[in-house]
């Protein structure tokens, strides 16, 4: 398949290069040129299309998200994590099968696409579904072990790492475990015997609430991320999921086993679970990708809108309104979460590199007047601005319409789905 894109303003991504006026040319879903318009009059195209000085730039990456999830939208709100844990999802969640799992991520998949996501890191509960639905969908997917004591088997998870991993082009499997304090530390020096084993980094929800935090220090007098330190769980790296209560020696070991911190800013902000310190992570030169966590938790699935609160929070929390700018923050939402996940392969635009590309409709009067392109994105940018999402270069989401999707079939899917769970 051969596509020109064609008349565009591309925001690469790539460090130090400006917004410049171009082509981009795709073939068999590679970016084989980017650059100033040329002649390509000798090349027969299956698809020229004219972005009409639109911006092209890189997906956005969203790192962390459980999108199985979308049949608790608006369920389970105005609770905290405990509680919205412990009362509402777990029941649900035991009676959950993988087929509904398969039609639930297929329903967040249509979100991400409207919101400019081109990889997602998805951890739940039945990996073999999730990887049909995001193969059948064309969604690029790193799905996350969540492994905890109430399952699945350590052979399980080994297992699945070596099954998953290669079986489709777009979908990947990572080590990981839920949290701290789902896992007892007999089950945690088991995982850390297999990530060595693998040499693989490990993926978890860590210090998301100062509750779990101090009960961590309780049970073992440490912080979570020294406690996972002191088990050698760091060892081959990897990223710790929200990241809000964390301490300068906790940065410390992160910098140390280049482990990078996935903020979850909307959902964090709905639960009242803290505002993540996101300026010292910056600091410290500590990567930090962004994620929206569940559609439960959150309650959508709209990169925009993290955007913007990762950075509204953390001038907040400082007091600073410099605090985290613009072009730090698409750095987070575009090369960050791909790196997290060893996708270097698609964290920028340039040659060689997959075709994971966006179009931001320009011509919208939140984007009006073109003074600072990349503040217009974070500050007044939203979902009604995609234009196009293509992955592994294939246009999946164009003008408002899913190419080859029955949208309808999967809204039925998901609401009888949901009509099942909700009184249970």
């Amino acid at each position: 398949m051969k596509i020109r894109l064609f008349n565009a303003r591309i925001l690469s991504m790539v460090e130090g290069q400006d917004i410049f006026e171009g082509d981009i040319w795709v073939v068999d879903g590679k970016i084989q040129y980017i650059g100033e318009s040329k002649d390509s009059s000798q090349i027969v195209w299956d698809k020229e299309i004219d972005c009409e000085k639109n911006l092209l730039m890189p997906g956005f990456k969203n790192a962390h998200t459980h999108s199985g999830m979308t049949a608790f939208r608006s369920l389970a709100d105005d609770l905290n994590l405990q509680d919205w844990l412990t009362t509402m999802i777990f029941p649900r969640e035991a009676v959950m099968t993988g087929e509904d799992i398969y039609w639930l991520t297929k329903l967040a998949i249509l979100e991400y696409l409207t919101s400019g996501v081109t990889l997602i890191a998805d951890m739940y509960l039945t990996p073999e579904t999730i990887l049909d639905a995001c193969s059948q969908m064309g969604m690029r997917c790193e799905i996350v072990s969540g492994l905890n004591k109430f399952g699945p088997t350590l052979q399980v998870l080994e297992d699945r790492y070596n099954n998953l991993n290669g079986k489709d082009e777009l979908v990947g499997f990572k080590m990981g475990v839920h949290a701290e304090y789902t896992c007892d530390k007999e089950l945690l020096e088991e995982v850390s015997k297999l990530i060595h084993k693998y040499q693989a980094p490990l993926y978890v929800h860590m210090s998301e609430t100062k509750t779990e935090h101090e009960e961590c220090i309780e049970r073992y007098g440490m912080t979570p991320m020294a406690f996972f330190d002191s088990l050698g769980l760091w060892d081959f790296g990897g990223s710790i999921y929200h990241g809000v209560w964390i301490t300068d020696d906790d940065m410390e070991i992160m910098k140390k086993r280049g482990i990078s911190i996935i903020s979850n800013p909307g959902s964090n902000s709905k639960l009242a679970s803290g505002i993540a310190p996101i300026s010292k992570y910056l600091e410290k030169e500590i990567p930090v990708g962004l994620g929206t966590d569940g559609p439960s938790s959150n309650n959508c699935l709209d990169m925009f809108r993290e955007m913007f609160l990762v950075t509204a929070l953390a001038k907040l929390r400082e007091m600073d309104p410099k605090a985290v700018d613009a072009m730090e923050v698409l750095k987070m939402a575009c090369v960050n979460g791909a790196t997290s996940l060893g996708h270097e392969d698609c964290s920028d635009l340039s040659m060689g590199k997959y075709a994971d590309i966006i179009m931001i409709d320009l011509k919208q009067p939140n984007m009006q007047p073109i003074l600072n392109i990349a503040k217009n994105i974070v500050y007044s940018g939203s979902k009604t601005n995609i234009k196009m999402t293509m992955i592994n270069g294939k246009v999946l989401y164009y003008n408002g319409s899913f190419e080859g999707v029955d949208v309808e079939e999967i809204y039925d899917k998901c609401a009888q789905i949901t009509e099942r769970l909700k009184d249970i």
